[in-house]
């Protein structure tokens, strides 16, 4: 513990010393404590926190439940490697994942760290299921920062920079952006285009795509769009993989934001909130296309540790007790109508969207050039921060504001939120 009372500047001195610059961080603080919805930094300062951690605390910041979880197995065992001594709180959270996740046929988990690890071995498991190399990804997508995250990733700066080259037999199709004027049909016929002009579509071993964009600015993909795509890939034998990492766990509403559309994928990457906050991850999907890969073909050393596993357990438990889908649309109003009334109420607003509470709105020069605004986008992540209120940016030009709120969330911590925002909101306009 440094012995000053301002410990967020002299950590930060530290930071800048010993720290690579490639780290960014959204907010110059340094957390001591956290609490359901609530940050305290080292100096002692109260934040609310709507970020999540990027949208991983969906159960809250040191939830009970999870902790009692954690604890009880800690006193056992820490670590053994599945692929060595197998326990069975791995193999009871793949069989509840296997019931929660869309489709209603045979199924089966694997766990493994990180989501990039997850995308990665669902492209593994694609490739080997089709005996087929390529891959189809959207623009404006993240899929991770390894070298096959970033080539699936569709959008070049700061991920990309200059870490090429990249994985081979990747495409990149155009994503859905209607208030940028691609609409789901010119989306679609860019896919179409593509296996006309750069790859066939027998060649194909998976179409990757997230319901709605993460890092991309909380763009949903429309029912409708997800429905031809679909359509698209069952008449060419080629595997749908829905990457839920950010937006799985109830951020939508729903378990899985695909199941607003009603399309059931192949395969389903998870990772985020399936253990509040320790590192766990993971593909679900079809039983005879996990399959596919021979022994020795998946795993990792601390895939699926034992400590995560059964904070997933807990996670899950959370969400049955405590009803949390139900509570994440009750949360999901109060979020769109202060979000809808601060694009009334200020002109560089130029959108409000997203699915449930997952949702952001774009920040424009003006509604009629729709030009990006990323300096006030920043403005305003500063002025929020200064008000006690922890948000994120996103979207391919910084400029969309998200939320990312625990949904175990108040309704009266959600409006006090709102209110911080829209302060900051009236500092930086």
């Amino acid at each position: 513990m440094l012995e000053t009372p301002w410990r967020n500047q002299a950590l930060w001195q530290l930071r800048e010393r010993y720290v690579p610059r490639g780290v960014a961080q959204a907010h110059p603080i340094f957390v001591a404590r956290a609490k359901g919805v609530r940050l305290w930094d080292v100096d002692g300062r109260e934040y609310l926190d709507f970020a999540g951690g990027i949208g991983v605390m969906n159960v809250g910041h040191g939830h009970p439940r999870v902790l009692q979880a954690v604890r009880a197995q800690l006193e056992h065992f820490t670590h053994t490697c599945f692929q060595v001594t197998p326990y069975e709180a791995y193999v009871r959270l793949a069989e509840r994942l296997a019931q929660v996740s869309p489709g209603a046929f045979p199924k089966k988990a694997i766990f493994l760290t990180t989501g990039a690890e997850a995308v990665e071995n669902a492209v593994k498991v694609a490739r080997a299921y089709t005996g087929r190399p390529a891959v189809v990804a959207l623009t404006h997508s993240f899929h991770g920062r390894t070298l096959l995250g970033m080539s699936l990733t569709g959008k070049a700066s700061y991920y990309k920079q200059n870490f090429g080259p990249f994985a081979p037999e990747v495409y990149h199709a155009p994503a859905p952006y209607p208030y940028r004027g691609v609409s789901d049909g010119l989306a679609v016929e860019g896919l179409e285009e593509l296996f006309r002009t750069q790859v066939d579509p027998e060649r194909v071993a998976a179409l990757i795509l997230e319901p709605i964009l993460g890092e991309g600015g909380f763009i949903p993909l429309s029912p409708a769009y997800l429905k031809e795509v679909r359509r698209i890939t069952e008449a060419h034998g080629i595997l749908l993989v829905a990457d839920e990492i950010q937006s799985g766990f109830g951020r939508t509403g729903r378990m899985w934001a695909i199941e607003h559309s009603g399309v059931v994928p192949d395969l389903l990457t998870f990772a985020k909130s399936v253990a509040a906050g320790l590192p766990l991850s993971g593909v679900v999907g079809r039983a005879e296309v996990m399959d596919a890969p021979m022994p020795g073909g998946l795993g990792g050393t601390y895939a699926g540790n034992p400590l995560a596993c059964a904070a997933g357990l807990a996670v899950l438990d959370v969400f049955a007790e405590e009803g949390l889908l139900d509570r994440a649309e009750v949360l999901a109003k109060v979020l769109w109508d202060g979000l809808l009334r601060f694009q009334e109420r200020f002109l560089q607003v130029g959108e409000v969207r997203g699915l449930g509470p997952m949702v952001a709105l774009e920040l424009v020069r003006d509604r009629k050039s729709k030009e990006p605004a990323p300096e006030l986008a920043q403005a305003v992540l500063e002025a929020a921060r200064d008000r006690g209120l922890i948000l994120l940016k996103a979207g391919m030009y910084g400029n969309v504001l998200r939320i990312l709120v625990p949904l175990v969330a108040s309704l009266e911590e959600a409006q006090e939120g709102l209110r911080r925002m829209e302060e900051a909101l009236e500092a930086s306009l």
